[in-house]
């Protein structure tokens, strides 16, 4: 199974914009060496903790120093943009990085009502996102010489789509399309069993695909403990709670009593939005992820980890690594021992 990298770009308290996108540049490069298939970054506006909201600039800058590991949007929020726009943004990264760009599509704006509107000025609220999608793929297609109007850089790219989403409109959309499926499962897991049935019940098989392609999104957090992750997380949950609260800031400090910083309440419904997350020492991670995988049986998983420390964060990335390769290693020998 591929295992990848989703990167928020997260500006942690005492630092800069300038210092997280070094930070991103620096785990590209680490992940890259671990063996990690995708490096994927997402479109967030509004938000002093995350700095990827100008995401294909960021990820020309992530391609342009990396070599061999795939690169890019998980996701592009397609209504913020004109899919004319978005293709040539993605067919000039084809063009200068070659068959290593992906691009993920996703709905929301990336933000709160204020966002939506900054963003979407003079567009009506009419739901356009499949016309769009459509849309897009033709600009990416091989060249209509009937079409008023053409992507380039973009035509004949064949940058590979994928829908993401956290509810059962994505799923129904990638299957409609053919498409492979993301699951924003690391922050809205509620509806994640139903989506994926859906997904691979109504899946109709393209050009692109011929069966199924599911992604799974999953936190970790791991250190050499379990005392030691479970202090790492506190930052992810300060972060989420603030956001919930509707006081986004840059990635908290780590405490050592989360319950005291942001109350029982809160905490709880945090870790029940957080719940697809593997935290704590290798062995408890690699428990906790042995148990997500077979429960959900993903074709590829996404790891994200919103650590505060650089070296704790690359620390957490290196031990899931080894973990993802342990649980392959098994299941080839469970596979053949079945023979």
């Amino acid at each position: 199974m591929k295992y990848s990298v989703l990167d928020l770009c997260p500006v942690p308290e005492g630092s800069s914009t300038s210092d997280a996108m070094r930070n991103s540049v620096e785990l590209a490069q680490h992940v890259e060496q671990l063996g990690y298939h995708r490096y994927w970054m997402a479109e967030h506006h509004n938000m002093p903790g995350i700095a990827s909201a100008a995401t294909s600039v960021l990820l020309g800058h992530i391609a342009g120093k990396t070599n061999t590991i795939r690169v890019g949007a998980g996701g592009v929020m397609l209504p913020n943009h004109a899919p004319l726009t978005i293709a040539e943004q993605f067919g000039t990264l084809a063009s200068l990085y070659g068959a290593r760009i992906d691009l993920g599509l996703g709905r929301a704006p990336g933000g709160d009502h204020a966002v939506w509107q900054a963003l979407r000025r003079g567009r009506t609220g009419e739901d356009n996102f499949p016309a769009e999608v459509a849309e897009l793929m033709g600009y990416l297609g091989d060249a209509d010489s009937r079409a008023a109007v053409q992507a380039h850089p973009g035509q004949g790219t064949h940058v590979p789509l994928w829908i993401l989403g956290s509810s059962l409109y994505g799923a129904q959309l990638a299957a409609h399309f053919g498409l492979p499926y993301a699951f924003a499962s690391h922050f809205a897991p509620d509806a994640l069993e139903d989506a994926a049935y859906i997904y691979r019940r109504d899946f109709k098989p393209s050009e692109t695909l011929d069966k199924p392609k599911f992604m799974l999104a999953v936190n970790v957090i791991a250190a050499e403990t379990d005392a030691d992750a479970t202090y790492l997380r506190t930052s992810v949950q300060q972060a989420f709670a603030r956001l919930r609260s509707g006081t986004p800031g840059k990635l908290p400090r780590p405490v050592d009593d989360i319950d005291a910083e942001i109350g029982l309440p809160m905490r709880r419904a945090v870790d029940q939005a957080l719940r697809i997350t593997a935290a704590g020492s290798p062995e408890t991670v690699r428990r906790q992820l042995s148990d997500i995988l077979s429960k959900y049986q993903p074709d590829e998983v996404i790891l994200t980890g919103q650590i505060h420390d650089q070296t704790a964060r690359k620390r957490s990335f290196t031990i899931a690594a080894e973990v993802m390769r342990d649980l392959a290693q098994e299941r080839q020998l469970e596979g053949a021992a079945s023979l």
